[in-house]
C-alpha cells in the first residue's frame, strides 16, 4: 500500500515537471509545433506594434511576448531567442518611450500647458486615434495607420484646448497650447511608432534568420 503511494506522488510529480519542461512538448510536437510558436509570436508582435497608435504601450507587450517566448519556447535551434535579443529589443522599446515622452514635454513647456489640458490632451489623443483607426484614409494598407495618427493628433489639439479654455485661458493662449499638443502628439507617436517596427524587425529576424 504504501508503494502504492509513492508510484502514485511520483507519477504526479512527473506530470507536473513535463507541463513545465517546454523542451519537452516541443520536442514532442516536433518542428511544426516550434514554428507554431514563432508565428503566434511575429502576429502578437505585430498587433501590439499596431497598438501603439491609440496609445498602448505596444512595444513593451511585443518585449513581453518576446520575453514568455524565450522562456517557454524553444531553448536551441534557428527559432530560439536569447538574451541578446531581448536586451535589443528593450532598448528599442526605452528608446521610442524616450522620444515620445521628449516630444510631448517639449511641445507642452513650450506653450505652457497645464496639467488639467495635459490631461485632456490624453485623453483626446486616444480617442481620436481609435476614431481614426476604425474611420480610415482611403489609401489602401496604410490609410488606417496615418488616420489613427492624424486624428489622435485633432484629439490631442482639441483636449487639451478643451483643458485650457475651461481653466479660464483665453481663447488664443487655448489654441497656441492646441497645437503644440497636436505636434507633439504626431512627432511623439511616429517616434514610437518607428521604434515599435524595429522591435518588430529584431522579433522577426530572431525566429526566421
Amino acid at each position: 500500500m504504501f508503494q502504492l503511494v509513492l508510484n502514485f506522488k511520483f507519477d504526479c510529480l512527473r506530470v507536473v515537471h513535463l507541463g513545465f519542461d517546454t523542451d519537452y512538448w516541443f520536442g514532442w510536437l516536433g518542428p511544426t509545433g516550434s514554428v507554431l510558436a514563432a508565428t503566434v509570436l511575429i502576429l502578437v508582435c505585430l498587433l501590439a506594434w499596431a497598438s501603439n497608435l491609440i496609445t498602448l504601450p505596444g512595444n513593451w507587450i511585443s518585449v513581453a511576448a518576446m520575453a514568455l517566448y524565450a522562456w517557454l519556447g524553444p531553448s536551441e535551434g534557428r527559432l530560439a531567442i536569447g538574451m541578446t535579443t531581448l536586451l535589443i529589443a528593450f532598448f528599442f522599446s526605452l528608446l521610442g518611450e524616450i522620444v515620445e515622452f521628449v516630444a510631448g514635454a517639449y511641445g507642452a513647456k513650450r506653450a505652457g500647458a497645464s496639467r488639467r489640458s495635459t490631461i485632456f490632451a490624453m485623453i483626446g489623443s486616444m480617442a481620436g486615434a481609435l476614431t481614426g483607426a476604425f474611420v480610415g484614409i482611403p489609401i489602401p494598407v496604410v490609410g488606417s495607420i496615418l488616420a489613427a495618427i492624424l486624428f489622435g493628433g485633432i484629439g490631442a489639439t482639441a483636449g487639451a484646448i478643451y483643458g485650457e479654455w475651461t481653466d479660464g485661458k483665453p481663447w488664443k493662449e487655448s489654441w497656441s497650447i492646441g497645437q503644440a499638443a497636436f505636434w507633439g502628439r504626431t512627432f511623439g507617436t511616429l517616434g514610437k511608432f518607428a521604434a515599435g517596427f524595429l522591435v518588430v524587425l529584431t522579433a522577426i529576424v530572431a525566429v526566421l534568420l
